[in-house]
């Protein structure tokens, strides 16, 4: 098996959005959540990464196999004040880490993730933020993710 790594382009955006949807179900019902009936989200992840990748506010990079795509990562940059610890007040938010559950357990997220790291590195951001899955945690506390317990959500 010969994994490629690409960056997303137009030309996977029906692909990535199907995956995004089927990784967003299997993490809620892997949660003991049910997944809303009335909330369609194509049209709005399509809008997302149309207008971002165009203003250069997210990238990803994504794992084939042959034509398959076998694993996805996502960073997007937004910016706040700085602060002592990020002082160009430039963000990094993870999102979109999914590997094929056939091709798990092979490397291809810590190659994903190496790859959005770098991209947000090159970006100028200070810190990067992440809300994992319960699947993901070990790999990002192994790639040196550290845990803020301060970290709070607000829900509309």
């Amino acid at each position: 098996m010969d994994i490629v790594y690409k960056k997303l382009t137009e030309n996977e955006l029906d692909q990535i959005i199907e995956m995004r949807i089927n990784q967003l179900t299997e993490e809620y019902t892997s949660e003991g959540k049910t997944v809303p009936e009335n909330v369609d989200l194509k049209k709005s992840l399509m809008d997302f990464y149309t207008k971002n990748m165009a203003a250069g506010t997210y990238v990803s990079w994504l794992a084939f196999d042959g034509d398959k795509i076998v694993g996805t990562s996502g960073m997007s940059f937004a910016e706040k004040p700085p602060y002592f610890t990020c002082p160009t007040g430039r963000l990094g938010i993870l999102s979109s880490m999914y590997t094929d559950p056939d091709y798990r357990r092979m490397g291809i997220a810590t190659q994903l993730l190496d790859r959005v790291v770098k991209e947000a590195r090159d970006y100028g951001c200070g810190t990067i933020y992440i809300t994992a899955s319960n699947m993901g945690v070990k790999l990002y506390e192994a790639y040196g993710f550290k845990h803020n317990g301060n970290f709070l959500q607000y829900y509309f």
